[in-house]
């Protein structure tokens, strides 16, 4: 990535001295409200990084579904292999990356399962599509061909038919429980603006600090 004259920033909304904020949590609503006006495809898009049993980690792209005082939530299959390895090192670190605005927020945290009745209630708005998928997918796991994967589909929409749809026992949510935040806008020349926000355990202050670029 070339280094950047001021004159390439004209477009670009700039954030305000977001190191005055003392609340991280209520800063992301804010920087995604405005992804949400500029970021044309899935602003709510983060990669999510977990580890397997040998410590090697592991990423994807996850969408966030809610971010409020208690954490980051996502909805997966638990029998994947992110919830295999969540299952077995419930912590995980987050990514988002809003090019159009050329912000970043990390977020690195605990990991626990949502409760029944969040999961089901989420459930319940996807597609009917989406539903049946969640049910005929086996996540992470050998697929023999695409047929297979269709027949499966074809065997839940005709057992569902035009009923109720309802949540497979290993399809939940995920909430992200943060003790480190870091938001980094981009500046001409690398001397980006970077504040990380820390505490040692959900419920506590949060301390704040300036890093370099």
């Amino acid at each position: 990535m070339n280094d950047k004259t001021d004159q390439s920033y004209d477009d670009v909304p700039q954030a305000a001295d977001f190191a005055q904020t003392e609340d991280p949590l209520v800063l992301f609503e804010d920087w995604m409200a405005l992804a949400r006006q500029r970021e044309p495809n899935d602003p709510n898009a983060m990669a999510l990084a977990t580890v397997d049993a040998d410590g090697l980690p592991n990423l994807r792209m996850v969408l966030l579904k809610e971010a409020n005082a208690q954490g980051f939530v996502f909805f997966s299959n638990q029998e994947s292999a992110k919830g295999s390895e969540l299952a077995a090192n419930p912590k995980a670190a987050l990514c988002f990356h809003w090019k159009s605005l050329r912000r970043q927020v990390r977020v690195r945290g605990a990991v626990e399962t949502v409760e029944t009745e969040e999961a089901d209630t989420y459930f319940a708005t996807r597609p009917k599509g989406s539903r049946i998928g969640a049910w005929a997918s086996k996540q992470s796991r050998a697929l023999e061909s695409r047929m297979a994967l269709e027949k499966a589909v074809a065997k839940y929409t005709l057992k569902f038919g035009i009923g109720d749809i309802p949540r497979p026992p290993y399809w939940s949510g995920y909430r992200i429980l943060p003790l480190e935040m870091e938001f980094w806008h981009d500046r001409p020349f690398r001397l980006h603006d970077r504040v990380v926000f820390k505490r040692t355990r959900a419920g506590e202050t949060w301390s704040k600090a300036r890093l370099y670029p």
